[in-house]
């Protein structure tokens, strides 16, 4: 219907700018009343596709509601069983229950459009509790499983991180998420035109995990924050991806404050993450976590084992939180490299400054000096 009314709009369109062509040409019009024609064709000639367009619109949209409602007739007549397929059931259903619906037109990918939008994590808690540890964690071992599956030559991006800029508007939020991917974004470009982009492109590279860091930052009770919210609610509805957020005392801040608040917290389950307790039943979740640390660790002359001896102490200077403690082992493991002594020592650990918050919950009996050098993201 699109097709055949832009055609005839065209033929109709020619025919008008040659008639109006013949009467310049003649001198029955003047050369103003002929521009003025040639502007109110122009305007009528967008209107009038506007309306062909929206009436294909809606005419696709009946399409689908009739096969619907076809459905829903042809099922009260047909023969049915039970649950196990054996004994008929004569009675008509009294009720339908349809659950992960989709539709697509021809031409479309299949499941280019969801009813729904799927469920999605949010990690909450304090400061340098580990949340965008963790967050990434969760992005790297998507990564690899989709690495490991992957068929050679494949250039698909299974995950996207973005951080939520602050005084979050939508088109802030929107130039966020299409950097990740390098997506052009220019001045000029509205808001409607860089989701487009954003949802072809991610769609297109095969994005099924997006990151969402710093989510507190999102308020949804200003009018900028609340048209950020609805520009977030409709990227998660137009892309086939799992949201995942991350946010500093989520359930405490505004981001599920008002209408659009409660949208979120409708659709996402919340994880708290907090301190790691030194001990938690038999397990030692604090050490074992210095351990997987001190894996990583590249020094020469660093004893395996070492660090995890020394939990009591790190849970104390750190008050457990997964932060401060990669924090501190980072900055051990540069000095050591710096001072060529390549190897952690409690000495070495006590001579760092951590965090405002790290320092005020540790205080030595003996205070040393601390070196004050920037640590290294």
């Amino acid at each position: 219907m699109g097709l055949a009314g832009a055609v005839a709009g065209g033929i109709a369109s020619t025919a008008v700018r040659a008639a109006l062509l013949w009467l310049l040409a003649s001198g029955r019009i003047s050369l103003a009343a002929g521009g003025g024609a040639v502007f109110v064709l122009q305007t009528a000639t967008g209107s009038v596709r506007g309306i062909i367009n929206g009436g294909a619109r809606l005419v696709r949209t009946g399409w689908y509601v009739q096969d619907w409602q076809n459905f829903l007739d042809n099922a009260h007549g047909q023969a049915m069983t039970d649950s196990h397929g054996t004994a008929p059931v004569t009675a008509a259903p009294e009720r339908f229950e349809v659950r992960d619906v989709t539709y697509r037109y021809d031409g479309t990918p299949r499941d280019s459009q969801s009813v729904t939008a799927r469920p999605s994590l949010i990690v909450t808690g304090p400061a340098t509790t580990g949340k965008t540890t963790a967050l990434l964690q969760v992005g790297r071992t998507c990564h690899l499983a989709h690495t490991r599956r992957a068929a050679p030559g494949d250039t698909s991006v299974p995950v996207a991180y973005v951080l939520v800029p602050p005084g979050a508007t939508a088109k802030t939020l929107a130039c966020e998420v299409s950097r990740y991917l390098g997506i052009p974004v220019t001045t000029r470009m509205t808001t409607a035109q860089s989701t487009t982009a954003v949802c072809h492109t991610y769609t297109a590279v095969g994005v099924k995990l997006v990151l969402i860091d710093e989510i507190h930052r999102l308020n949804p009770r200003t009018s900028t924050g609340a048209e950020a919210a609805d520009w977030l609610k409709d990227l998660t509805e137009r892309v086939g991806a799992t949201f995942v957020y991350a946010g500093i005392d989520v359930t405490a801040s505004t981001v599920f404050s008002g209408v659009r608040g409660a949208q979120l917290a409708g659709r996402a389950s919340l994880i708290d993450c907090g301190a790691l307790p030194a001990r938690a039943g038999s397990r030692e979740p604090f050490r074992e976590l210095i351990a997987a640390l001190e894996a990583a660790l590249d020094l020469r002359a660093h004893r395996t084992g070492s660090l995890p001896r020394l939990a009591p102490y790190l849970h104390e200077r750190t008050a457990g939180r997964i932060g401060s403690l990669a924090r501190l082992i980072r900055q051990a493991a540069i000095e050591a490299i710096l001072d060529g002594q390549e190897r952690i020592t409690k000495t070495l650990l006590d001579s760092i400054a951590l965090d405002h918050l790290a320092e005020e919950h540790y205080r030595p009996r003996t205070p040393t000096s601390r070196r004050t050098r920037p640590s290294s993201r």
